[in-house]
């Protein structure tokens, strides 16, 4: 498939001309409080993309900032633009999909209001999609010839970097996190259940997109020049919410098993704390081990209600879900210890290697414990199968 399949490539030749009522390009720029940027950058946007028919939406969530004289004044002096003024929500990633979902160009671009993307790289980027093998394109700060403008401490370069290889899961490029984008209006339209959090739509919807063909162009990423950074700890939280969300789509079932095995790892750590606090207060050994491992389940329904099954944990009553979720730990428990003792009892090997014994008992018992969690305690209409995987 083209990269482009709905755009004629005479469109994206150097000097285009498209019918007048044609708008080729879609500049989609979310903003909260940059009144004062939208005056330098939006005529910067109009220079780069003089040979294309374009509009540029700024989304807006609802600054009260002088935003909107500020959009009027820019269209009164011959600038294309357009305010979509939003009161019901806040946020980036939904502020891009509203001005997307509004936007009538054939390319659709999202660029920061900061200043810290430069409009000069949009002709490339735009040209760049007129190739067969592109189908998403990032302006990078990453690949070769890529730079950022003053010095980045050892605590922002860190994030950076880990937060660029948490996402490596779900594609392989320098730059997956770049707020600087642009894909066609044909691919954007392919997206599937686009529900993203935070500010990470890019990799939102290079995910639900299916995009694998991604090219990154460099660029100069520079400091913002007025306001302040909306990137705080609220934010990467919400990061770490949406790899969630993204890992649950693509690889289904597997996602919520490795989550329900972190989250049993944790439970394991509790039962041991809570055991040995038990007996250092001078708890008998059977009361404490009761209780310990009835603490641990608590801790792992309630997390597992909160993380593994997060999409459907609405599906039953909570109160439900807890007794259920018990028998269903129940039941892996007598799964573990019967299979633990059957092979240590019966098989030769395995009474001289009893911990090999238990460990098959554990695995197939935490197994059944997560297909009856899955299927059974938390079953519900949020549960979420991915392309391509077993659905466990």
């Amino acid at each position: 498939m083209r990269g482009v399949s709905s755009l004629d490539s005479q469109a994206l030749a150097a000097n285009p001309r498209s019918p007048a009522n044609e708008v080729l390009v879609s500049i989609v720029v979310p903003t909260y409080r940059e009144a004062d940027n939208l005056p330098l950058l939006v005529p910067r946007i109009t220079a780069a993309l003089e040979p294309w028919p374009h509009e540029i939406i700024i989304v807006d969530d609802n600054s009260n900032d002088g935003t909107d004289q500020a959009v009027a004044t820019l269209r009164e002096h011959g600038h294309a633009t357009r305010l979509i003024v939003r009161t019901d929500q806040r946020g980036l990633s939904s502020a891009v999909l509203r001005g997307f979902s509004e936007a009538k160009g054939k390319v659709l671009v999202c660029m920061d209001a900061d200043l810290s993307h430069p409009p000069e790289a949009l002709p490339r980027m735009i040209e760049k999609l007129a190739r067969d093998d592109v189908e998403f394109v990032i302006g990078s700060r990453y690949v070769e010839g890529g730079t950022t403008d003053g010095e980045w401490g050892w605590i922002r370069k860190v994030n950076s970097k880990v937060a660029t290889l948490m996402a490596r899961p779900f594609c392989r490029v320098s730059d997956p996190l770049a707020g600087y984008f642009a894909l066609p209006r044909a691919v954007f339209e392919r997206a599937e259940a686009l529900n993203p959090v935070g500010y990470k739509i890019g990799l939102e919807l290079i995910v639900k997109c299916g995009c694998t063909r991604i090219a990154e162009l460099p660029i100069n990423f520079s400091d913002r020049r007025f306001g302040q950074s909306k990137l705080g700890l609220r934010e990467q939280i919400n990061y770490l919410r949406h790899l969630k969300r993204l890992a649950d789509f693509k690889f289904g079932g597997w996602s919520q098993l490795g989550q329900f095995c972190v989250v049993g790892a944790s439970g394991l750590a509790v039962d041991l704390l809570i055991y040995a606090l038990l007996l250092r207060g001078g708890v008998a050994l059977p009361l404490a081990r009761a209780l310990a491992i009835f603490v641990a389940m608590s801790w792992n329904f309630a997390l597992n209600r909160r993380v593994s099954f997060s999409g459907s944990r609405f599906g039953r009553p909570i109160i439900e879900q807890y007794f259920l979720w018990l028998a269903s730990s129940g039941l892996g428990a007598v799964t573990s210890w019967s299979i633990a003792v059957a092979l240590t009892s019966f098989t030769k090997f395995f009474a001289w290697h009893v911990f090999i014994a238990a460990t098959l008992g554990i695995v197939a018992g935490s197994l059944i414990n997560f297909i009856l969690a899955r299927h059974w305690v938390f079953a519900g209409s949020g549960k979420t199968g991915g392309r391509g995987i077993v659905d466990l």
